[in-house]
């Protein structure tokens, strides 16, 4: 997969409408980039741009758009609820996919040294990519805003990373590093600022400053009021939603609200956020509710409603989780994105892949799907509803079963391409000779790992299927039949694509494991598949 690395630079402007897109335009012209959202707020007077590219895109994506706003932004006359301290506020680089922090850091030092040599402004480092301790946290360096700069300039503990020690009054100074996935998180309140700013004080980890610490870690917070809005808000920054989740957050602001008698009307999500934090807080309202909710559309609503997301304007997923984002920009190219009819021809075409591997795991998720649909007939149903426990107990496993095996589709081409890769890899000296015997092996075995993991999760799936075939809807007999025949055929495939790999590969004791753990598999996958077959025939 490709690697995707993500930048979020804020620019103190959220009211000029042109400026804000010429800055859009230009990263979006940028090759290699995408914008994937741009978020301006007035009463803030700050717009969030969001894209992602390869490490050397983004970089180039950010300092086209740094150049831009050089023209068009002056902070000497900028005035916003929003703490600042530059044209260019802060530039942070964040791993997406396939990507480290290590190479997220490097993003950051080059993208300050260019930017530095480029405008001849200030440019300092903070989070992962900062060189001292006390950089880290981005409210310390921004301490005072753009209108302390020009005395912290002249100080040498404040020498910037890159760049002049030089107040640039049009500019101010860019802070750029390396990061997590920050969620932009803001609570709407009937209140005044004040009000929300006392509930920031008591939420955010810093608290009321020394000896006074806050509630929830890795938040940030301060309060504000919007005037285009008419309300006040709760704004947190949440620096690791897996330390402090959305909810959490979003719960204990409700909780201090309410002891303050103030009318907590939802919340707001600045930017892009990340699917695991969406369904890590769907997951509690499901716990906390004992709701019975497996789609991941359902869940993903079932937030924007608790949250009351879309209260400020809408919320469309498809625009603001990253995943759905980056997602929308890969599709081409995957298996399991094809319309059938596009993938029988792929497997048909004069190519070695994909091939009995793929097609295994598409006819195992298509018996996976044939288990969740017969539940799913019986469940819910008043003539069922005796059943209805049992039901919610056996939906969920055929259901996660269903996709995770369709990631099995795309797996196994991508194993037999790296033994093919290898296969065409130099071979005239005997260190290229023994690199390439070494990246076939790997390959090779790739190649059987990948068939073996799909019969060995088709095997969880018996248990569940042979329980289903004595409680589900009856009308639905014949599908549970399929489903059964579909997953003895699946094992089957996976069984003889382990078999042809293992031929080649000279690890004797890789081998003999393999042979041995693949043949009780089938043999378990022939043994259960009958007794489906047995115990539908017998239900009437």
């Amino acid at each position: 997969m490709a690697k995707l690395v993500e930048c979020v630079p804020n620019f103190s402007e959220g009211r000029d409408k042109e400026v804000i897109k010429a800055i859009a335009d230009v990263v979006s012209a940028t090759e290699g980039c995408s914008m994937l959202d741009v978020d301006p707020g007035a009463s803030t007077n700050r717009t969030v741009y969001t894209f992602v590219g390869s490490p050397q895109a983004v970089v180039e994506g950010a300092l086209n758009a740094a150049r831009a706003a050089f023209t068009l932004i002056d902070m000497t006359k900028h005035k916003g609820e929003h703490p600042r301290s530059g044209a260019m506020d802060v530039c942070p680089f964040i791993p997406v996919q396939n990507t480290s922090m290590e190479e997220c850091v490097t993003c950051a030092n080059e993208f300050g040294r260019r930017l530095a040599e480029m405008l001849h402004v200030p440019v300092y480092l903070y989070g992962e990519a900062a060189r001292s301790e006390s950089r880290r946290s981005l409210p310390s360096i921004r301490a005072g805003e753009y209108e302390a700069l020009l005395e912290k300039l002249k100080k040498s503990e404040w020498a910037p990373d890159f760049g002049p020690a030089t107040f640039v009054p049009s500019w101010g100074a860019t802070v750029t590093g390396a990061r997590k996935f920050l969620i932009a998180f803001n609570v709407n309140l009937l209140s005044t600022k004040e009000q929300a700013h006392r509930i920031a004080l008591d939420i955010r980890e810093q608290g009321r400053g020394k000896g006074q610490p806050g509630l929830l870690k890795k938040v940030q917070g301060m309060g504000w009021y919007l005037d285009e809005a008419n309300l006040a808000q709760v704004s947190t920054n949440i620096l690791d939603f897996e330390v402090t989740p959305l909810h959490t957050v979003y719960e204990e602001i409700c909780r201090d609200a309410r002891e303050l008698n103030l009318s907590v009307v939802g919340s707001q999500i600045v930017g892009l956020i990340p699917l695991k934090a969406v369904l890590d807080c769907a997951e509690y309202y499901v716990q906390k509710e004992k709701l019975f909710i497996l789609e991941e559309e359902h869940k993903v609503r079932l937030v924007i409603s608790k949250l009351g997301l879309d209260s400020l304007g809408p919320f469309v997923p498809k625009e603001r989780i990253i995943e759905y984002m980056v997602e929308a920009t890969q599709k081409e190219g995957e298996l399991a994105s094809l319309s059938l009819r596009q993938f029988v021809r792929s497997v048909g075409a004069r190519t070695p892949a994909p091939g009995g591997g793929s097609v295994s795991a598409a006819i195992a998720a298509m018996g996976a799907a044939l288990g969740c649909m017969v539940a799913q007939m019986t469940y819910g149903k008043k003539q069922f509803e005796a059943l209805d426990g049992v039901m919610r107990r056996l939906i969920p496993p055929f259901h996660q079963a269903m996709d995770e095996l369709l990631l099995t589709v795309d797996a196994d081409s991508t194993a037999f391409n790296s033994y093919m890769a290898a296969l065409k890899m130099p071979k005239s000296t005997a260190e290229e000779i023994q690199r390439r015997d070494e990246a076939m092996q790997d390959g090779l075995k790739k190649a059987v790992s990948v068939p073996m993991s799909l019969a060995e999760r088709v095997t969880l799936l018996w248990p569940v299927l042979k329980e289903l075939v004595m409680y589900g809807n009856l009308a639905c007999k014949s599908d549970v039949q399929v489903a059964a025949k579909a997953l003895e055929t699946a094992v089957f495939g996976a069984y003889y694509n382990v078999i042809i790999n293992l031929k080649d590969i000279t690890d004797e004791t890789f081998k003999s494991a393999m042979e041995e753990r693949a043949s009780a598999l089938l043999k378990q996958a022939t043994e259960s598949v009958n007794e489906v077959l047995d115990a539908a025939s017998k239900r009437h």
